[in-house]
């Protein structure tokens, strides 16, 4: 692989592993407000179900503490992802559609997940759910390469386990108020503590709203193309009745309110509507979409955790249900208005659009771990998710009086006349076994194997109504039938070893090989043959499962009195069936496709220093070179994967000044550079690299804090996204704000 037009073997990168551990300078990464102490704090994980210190369990991993959240401004996905190496989260569309890349390994629109995301233990069951606001965390971690050992289907990428605060023993809250640029205002609040004198019942409640007018032109309509209003709550109740037996129940529900579909599609002729053309860079084009549209998701979450702890070990149960609906309308291609759109000038009329996404998941875990005694220890467990899926799209013809939600049947509104519409639900069940044996040979030596077994179960039905199949209204229509079923298993043993060797008590180097597996799907019946008519290929009816094999190898340690930390991991990674995402303008569907197999290679260099005891910084660097092996189409051999970033570059660093006894002034900087960005196996076009800074400023008292920000201080103009057939998603523009937080 190639790393900035050198060429390293795996061998030259343990060497450069080595030295950098050995002569990077003696510096250092705590990122609170308190961080004028002499050392690096050291860091719990649970990236092995276990509370383990970071520097010693043999994964790549990110952690991102409670004073970390709070001195980078954590509060959305993006924010921490920003931060991690080797990782995007690509925003697009809608709010629901949000793609997790770690390591190349990326998703699609309507896709399974890039990563298995937990919170407070529980799986997420809907990549729809995973962007919300993040308030009241107490930690973040990032665990790279396949984790689907323990982490089961969708873990191909990696892991996310989102930890939020646990009820207290003592009453205590936190007020949050901010106001920023859009305009907008944001406020969080927390209160905790034991129900009445009882000292086995506590309870945590905390919320988080937001609200903005928006921050990208609309000027065809002269307003901001994404207002955004979001208004979550969580309430978690923790029950203690003896040492053994701990009850943790938690319900959660969020509403964002925004609007979608606001892309711009550039024409090389600003009057000829055929003179589309692929350029991932252009930004010249605004966005002047005429349908203001909707894009509204509810999501309810409740669960409850159950552990009872015996001498051997603790049994743990988990049950969840998930329920997650978005209704998203605006402006269909191109995204002009009616006299000037694409269709208006092909056919007489403008259309818009409407997508409606129900889904509802039950899940049951049950698992045992055993006792962290002697040199031996394991986790066995069962796993089950019934999940129902409804999901249906549509164009109606654009009559300039706006556009309305279409739900599960089409619409009979007559300024809102369906073109096309096309409707599927899913019943899908899935189950895993799963078991993890970690044995100690010596206290430098370890060995962990773990293997999970997972299959899934889906079942598809056609609801789309017999007049919009088989070219009743357009051409080139899916030829299904309504009431149709289609029926697949998908399957996949997940083995995963790994071997640790502990030179020191502060270094761990780690080694192993490990199998992701996620689950495949259901295309309209009849694209595939259309797909391949109009020259796309590798895109069938049903689009197979992906399977991901890597080797890695690793790593870690703590330096010079606990004032340097320094990381460095390589992988491989082998993928059969990566996904790639295929609109079909002939019948307006949104498919997936496979790629046969592709190979990401790469690695991560991750340092935090400490150079004084009140400046900390950081550094680290990631690269990805991904390459199509096989594809369906030969000419796409040899190209980058769709959405892989090359590298990635994170530089910052906070400074802190006591101002006097009882304040503390703090001033921090994060630079980030996202390297050259592919979005389809074609290789259409290519983003160029794109440097972002943000900026915090603030000052803290013991029980307080004011602080000032801005992301991407600089105005840097780039697109967060694009699509084949010229689709551009603008990325959010600079924004700044002020903040009081206030603890009691």
């Amino acid at each position: 692989m190639r790393i900035r037009g050198m060429c390293l073997t795996g061998a030259a990168l343990v060497v450069l592993a080595i030295t950098t551990l050995l002569q990077t300078p003696a510096l250092a990464a705590d990122t609170g407000p308190s961080a004028a102490n002499t050392e690096l704090a050291e860091v719990v994980v649970t990236a092995r179900r276990r509370d383990e210190s970071y520097r010693d369990v043999p994964i790549t991993v990110d952690v991102f503490t409670e004073e970390q959240i709070a001195a980078a401004g954590i509060e959305r996905p993006a924010d921490f992802i920003a931060l991690t190496p080797n990782m995007q989260l690509v925003q697009t569309q809608n709010v629901g559609n949000a793609f997790v890349v770690v390591r190349g390994v990326s998703q699609a629109r309507n896709s399974e997940p890039s990563v298995a995301v937990l919170v407070d233990g529980v799986l997420e069951t809907n990549p729809s759910e995973f962007n919300q606001q993040l308030y009241d965390v107490q930690q973040i971690e990032v665990l790279k390469g396949p984790q689907g050992a323990l982490y089961g289907r969708d873990a191909i990428g990696g892991a996310i386990i989102i930890r939020t605060k646990p009820p207290s023993d003592h009453l205590e809250g936190s007020v949050k108020l901010g106001i920023q640029n859009g305009p907008g205002e944001e406020a969080q609040a927390s209160l905790s503590g034991p129900l009445g004198d009882s000292n086995t019942l506590k309870f945590r409640v905390s919320g988080s709203y937001f609200d903005t007018a928006g921050y990208i032109p609309n000027e065809f309509l002269h307003d901001k193309a994404d207002p955004y209003r979001d208004l979550a709550g969580r309430a978690r109740l923790l029950w203690t009745p003896t040492d053994q037996f701990t009850a943790d129940v938690r319900v959660a529900a969020s509403h964002t309110a925004t609007q979608a579909f606001y892309f711009t599609v550039p024409r090389a002729d600003p009057n000829n509507i055929f003179s589309f053309f692929n350029d991932a860079n252009d930004t010249s084009v605004p966005v002047t979409v005429n349908n203001r549209g909707e894009d509204d998701r509810d999501i309810y979450d409740a669960a409850v955790k159950l552990d009872y702890a015996t001498p051997l070990g603790t049994f743990t149960s988990i049950s969840a249900y998930n329920k997650t609906t978005e209704i998203a309308t605006g402006d269909a291609f191109d995204f002009r208005p009616i006299p000037q759109s694409f269709f208006f000038g092909l056919l007489g009329v403008d259309l818009n659009q409407s997508q409606f996404l129900d889904v509802r998941a039950y899940s049951q875990e049950l698992r045992f771990t055993s006792a962290d005694i002697g040199k031996f220890r394991w986790i066995a467990g069962a796993y089950f998710v019934h999940t129902d899926r409804f999901i249906s799209t549509g164009n109606m013809v654009d009559t300039g009086a706006g556009v309305y939600p279409v739900y599960r049947t089409p619409s009979t509104n007559p300024i809102n006349p369906q073109a096309t519409f096309l409707a599927d639900s899913q019943n899908n069940n899935a189950w895993a076994l799963f078991g993890d044996a970690t044995y100690e040979f010596t206290k430098q030596f370890e060995v962990d194997t773990a293997l999970r077994y997972d299959q899934d179960m889906r079942e598809n039905t056609t609801d789309t109504p017999e007049a919009f199949l088989a070219g009743v209204n357009l051409p080139g229509f899916p030829q299904g039938v309504t009431g149709e079923v289609r029926k697949h298993n998908w399957d996949k043993l997940q083995p995963k070893i790994t071997l640790r060797y502990k030179p020191t008590d502060t270094v761990t180097a780690y080694g192993g090989y490990s199998r992701g597996f996620r689950s495949g799907g259901f295309n309209q019946t009849g694209v595939g043959a259309i797909a391949a008519s109009t020259g796309i290929l590798g895109v069938h009816d049903i689009f197979d499962a992906e399977v991901a094999d890597t080797l890695e190898a690793g790593i870690k340690g703590t330096f010079f009195d606990n004032r340097l930390n320094a990381d460095l991991s390589i992988y491989r990674t082998d993928a059969k069936g990566s996904y790639f995402f295929v609109f079909l303008a002939a019948n307006s569907t949104q498919n997936l496709g496979n790629l046969q197999k592709v190979i990401y290679q790469g690695g991560e260099l991750e340092t935090q220093f400490k150079i004084t005891d009140h400046f900390n910084a950081y550094f680290s660097y990631g690269y990805t070179d991904s390459d199509i092996k096989e594809a369906a189409d030969p000419t796409q051999d040899g190209n980058q994967a769709p959405l892989v970033t090359k590298y990635t570059i994170n530089l910052g660093g906070e400074y802190h000044q006591p101002i006097t006894n009882d304040v503390i002034g703090s001033l921090r900087v994060d630079w980030q550079k996202l390297g050259p960005t592919w979005w389809d196996p074609a290789n259409l076009t290519v983003r160029d690299p794109v440097s972002l800074v943000n900026l915090r400023a603030g000052f803290e008292g013991a029980k307080w804090s004011v602080s000032a920000w801005s992301r991407n201080l600089t105005n840097k103009k780039y697109n967060a996204e694009f699509s084949p057939g010229g689709f551009l998603f603008p990325a959010q523009p600079r924004t700044y704000g002020l903040e009081f937080m206030r603890r009691f």
